[in-house]
């Protein structure tokens, strides 16, 4: 017997109501925003203007399209953070920040304005064809924007010792020891001393900043480790340390980085966040794969490749290794165990074959990626996250 449902208009409002909204796109700049508006319906998204990068204005343009549950909100990520996200989001707009790089492009069109680029963000919100970015909480942020700043410093440093060993190499002047910059090291440049007054001057300033580089980066470890303790993401700093080529620091800015990493369902779309995996540009039968995509979060993917050039040497669990392992679950040793004996092993077969070794090393960096997604979800288990801290 056949069986006839009617539905009524109550019971379609709900999918009705998400086909009808108002979609607004926003081409978002450090002193001014673009706005277009793209109503339900195949017609092209309307221009209205530009208005000055201030939010209660924006919120008086946007009470005008409509009410808050029938306005989607778009803009493209960008330098002015995740401001204008939060605020929106308070009104109780549906607000979504897009990647750039995941933006539809067309291959003729060869003019690129404020005003197409806010009217097609309205016009493709409508149609679906937008990815949203993981907006960080501002806790997550601050941890974020410390870890960057312990990189900038780290960075500053290397810069610094480069520029005072320039000056030694050019007046021929020779560390007799095997290693820079320990105790040994500073305490021979202490004794240095050149003929010429300007350049004991120069040598002297350079000195002295790179000394100065050295208490900058130990207060923002400092600080970056204290700040972490209460950290809700610090089961899974702790549970990153079973990695080889993962210290404390390293752990910290890659979830920092990367955020929360259930939002990945498999490691291979977590490689390709990083854009870790090759680019491809196939057609028919032919094929062709070139080299990787670098897409996404160009930090994390810069310390995973660092981190993989410790896979070099033959697998082995030394005291550092141990101290950073104390406290964590079987689980997640045994996962740094078989992490350690597959990428090393990879390593050697791929250098063996004479591969070129900075391809060696994206390729170690890409499965590495894998076993750091294992074990992000091994350590958002309840026991690991009683274990790990708090959460």
């Amino acid at each position: 017997m056949l069986e006839i449902v009617v539905t009524t208009s109550k019971e379609r409002r709900p999918a009705m109501q998400e086909i009808s909204k108002i979609h607004v796109g926003l081409d978002v700049h450090k002193d001014s925003i673009a706005v277009a508006v793209a109503e339900p319906g195949r017609a092209a998204a309307k221009v209205i203007g530009t208005i000055r990068h201030d939010v209660p204005k924006l919120l008086k343009l946007l009470v005008k399209l409509g009410n808050t549950e029938a306005v989607h909100v778009v803009y493209e990520a960008g330098p002015t953070g995740w401001g204008l996200q939060r605020a929106l989001t308070a009104k109780g707009y549906s607000c979504e920040v897009i990647a750039p790089s995941k933006m539809p492009r067309r291959p003729g069109d060869r003019i690129k304005t404020d005003r197409r680029d806010c009217a097609q963000l309205a016009e493709c919100s409508r149609a679906g064809q937008l990815r949203a970015v993981w907006v960080p909480r501002p806790e997550d942020e601050a941890i974020r924007d410390l870890a960057r700043a312990r990189e900038d410093a780290l960075n500053d440093r290397r810069q610094l010792r480069q520029q005072l060993k320039a000056l030694l190499l050019r007046h021929d002047v020779r560390f007799p020891g095997k290693t820079s910059w320990t105790q040994a090291h500073h305490a021979w440049l202490g004794k240095l001393n050149f003929s010429e007054v300007a350049t004991q001057a120069a040598f002297m300033d350079y000195w002295m900043a790179v000394q100065a580089s050295d208490e900058r980066l130990k207060r923002l470890s400092s600080a970056l480790l204290e700040y972490v303790k209460n950290w809700r993401f610090a089961p899974q700093v702790a549970a990153l340390q079973a990695l080889r080529g993962i210290d404390v620091t390293c752990a910290i800015a890659l979830v920092a980085e990367i955020g929360d990493f259930s939002r990945f369902d498999h490691p291979r779309k977590l490689m390709g966040y990083l854009g870790l995996v090759p680019s491809e540009r196939s057609s028919g039968e032919r094929t062709a794969r070139g080299s990787i995509t670098k897409t996404g979060n160009a930090h994390a993917r810069r310390m995973l490749s660092e981190a993989a050039w410790s896979y070099r040497f033959k697998p082995r669990l030394g005291e550092r290794a141990r101290r950073r392992q104390e406290g964590l679950s079987q689980q997640l040793c045994a996962i740094g165990w078989t992490a350690q004996l597959r990428l090393t092993q990879r390593f050697a077969k791929l250098d063996a074959r004479g591969v070129h070794r900075n391809k060696v090393c994206v390729a170690v960096a890409r499965e590495l990626t894998g076993f750091v997604w294992a074990v992000a979800q091994a350590a958002d288990t309840p026991s690991q996250a009683t274990q790990g801290g708090t959460t």
